[in-house]
């Protein structure tokens, strides 16, 4: 055997042991919990045969509490570039089998790296966290590693789509990263997310709770509203992953992506002309609508479980991929509330900086009152969703489909926070609030003075309503830019939609604003 086949050997085996991580035994208990390794995670998201790795044979440099024992090909992270569906994706996944997938300083070496390639390529970057957190032995290093991710999450945010899967355990520091970027997917059962651990909190406060009441997928996806997605399965996991990308450009300055479209942009849904109840009071589900109106029915929602009284996520019109966002009659009927504003509000910025178009289906009969909402500062709350439709330049086509009183009309894109097409249907109420309210206002010193009040609020609750709760004073002053048929919804949204593909708007040169956190 000549030296230059040895030396290929020597490489053809160490790459074998890299591949390994931590070890067969690391991997049979990897495998025992449930969980599958770093490198079978990113052979499931990404396109067959199209992941190329660095520095896999990268290792820690430090000499403290033994570590010098320790040294594992990689230093428990598998970095590198790839596709998905045929797109450039960067990628990382940390490996629980080497060290407990702790974090060191060669290990943020690595993954600044391809932070710092996905910047220079425009390409989106997925960070799939598995993690014990810092590794204690390295002390300070460990925690500027940290800091050096969080500041490339920083500068990568509104520039590429960053998205952190979350496939184990992810404590302390480990949380920042993740919730610096767009989108955070939780595996069910198996991953979890928290500052401080439950044997920290019981020192600390006296509660008992376990790993998964304090932050498991369920708790984040339905109280915190911190994870965005979850799935049952590592496959399941994957397919999400994927399917949340094709929906997403590149960078931010490629236009959204584009599919071919079989549905007709002229079909109907009659289904819609039914749908809003005679009594005003009486909810309807708006997933309906959704479904009724976008291609081939298909919606990918964002944070389906929390904050159900406002519905996000995205579609697509014609090919196009667009953002929606909707309130829910079903759900407290739809008002707007702390969580519910900041759901919309962090979705709406996320389409603006990324020139996803947004799409507005409103019914909202206001915001939720009581010192509950007060006392957790419902007013910057709001402000935040005020803010977002106000600030986005991309284009914005909103359709009144009943109730848009007072504030909760502002908020909800309409045509003074720069909404490019304004819809109603004849269903549609726009006014400062409804008749009962507004009448009990007004005609409080009156009534009592009439004969027989009830009769004579009744009189003018429909004085009001036929002067304010429907489209057309609205449409005379222009704020609304047509009254529209509902089954022909879809029809008018793909035209504005085409009518706006140019657009070009630009806001007050500025460092940046000072949005109300």
């Amino acid at each position: 055997m000549s030296v230059q086949q040895k030396k290929i050997k020597e490489l053809v085996e160490k790459r074998a042991i890299a591949r390994l991580g931590g070890g067969e035994v690391a991997i049979d208990k990897q495998h025992a919990k449930g969980k599958a390794t770093a490198r079978e995670r990113i052979a499931l998201l990404v396109d067959e045969g199209s992941f190329e790795e660095m520095d896999m044979f990268k290792l820690h440099r430090c000499h403290d509490f033994g570590m010098e024992k320790k040294k594992f090909f990689g230093d428990g992270i598998v970095c590198g570039s790839a596709t998905i569906n045929g797109r450039l994706t960067y990628v990382y996944a940390q490996d629980f089998t080497v060290n407990g997938g702790s974090l060191s300083e060669t290990m943020a070496e690595k993954i600044c790296k391809v932070q710092d390639l996905a910047m220079k390529m425009g390409a989106p970057i997925i960070g799939l966290n598995d993690s014990g957190g810092a590794r204690i032995q390295e002390g300070v290093n460990s925690l500027a590693g940290f800091a050096n991710i969080f500041q490339r999450n920083i500068e990568a945010s509104g520039v590429i789509p960053q998205i952190s899967g979350i496939c184990g355990p992810c404590a302390g520091g480990s949380v920042y990263s993740p919730a610096l970027t767009d989108f955070i997917v939780m595996l069910e059962n198996v991953s979890y997310m928290f500052l401080t651990g439950p044997k920290v909190v019981k020192t600390v406060t006296g509660e008992d709770v376990s790993q998964e009441e304090l932050g498991g997928a369920s708790v984040h996806a339905k109280k915190s509203g911190v994870c965005h997605f979850t799935a049952q399965s590592e496959e399941e996991f994957a397919a999400l992953l994927r399917q949340l990308l094709t929906y997403i450009p590149q960078n931010n300055r490629e236009r959204t992506p584009r599919v071919e479209c079989s549905d007709p942009i002229d079909r109907k849904a009659d289904s819609l002309n039914e749908i809003i109840p005679d009594n005003p009071n009486q909810a309807y589900d708006m997933y309906e609508v959704i479904g009724a109106i976008v291609d081939n029915g298909e919606f990918m929602e964002v944070q389906r479980e929390f904050a159900r009284n406002i519905i996000v996520g995205f579609a697509r019109f014609n090919g196009q991929s667009v953002g929606v966002v909707a309130n829910q009659p079903k759900v407290f009927a739809g008002v707007l509330d702390c969580n519910a504003s900041r759901k919309a509000a962090r979705f709406v910025r996320f389409c603006d900086a990324f020139n996803i178009p947004i799409v507005s289906l409103v019914d909202v009969p206001g915001f939720l009152p009581g010192t509950g909402q007060e006392y957790n500062a419902v007013i910057s709350h709001g402000a935040k969703l005020l803010y977002a439709y106000g600030e986005a330049t991309v284009p914005k086509v909103t359709v009144t489909l009943r109730k848009s009183y007072g504030g909760s009309h502002i908020v909800m894109g309409s045509k003074q926070l720069k909404a490019d097409l304004n819809y109603a249907w004849p269903s549609a109420e726009i006014a400062v609030m409804g008749a009962s309210g507004a009448v009990a206002v007004l005609q409080a010193k009156a009534a009592k003075a009439a004969e027989d009040p009830k009769a004579f609020l009744a009189e003018k609750e429909k004085e009001y309503n036929d002067l304010f709760t429907n489209p057309y004073k609205a449409a005379e002053y222009g704020y609304v830019d047509d009254v529209i048929e509902p089954r022909n919804t879809r029809l008018r949204i793909c035209r504005a939609l085409a009518q706006l593909e140019t657009k070009s708007e630009t806001r007050p040169t500025k460092k940046h604003g000072n949005l109300p956190l």
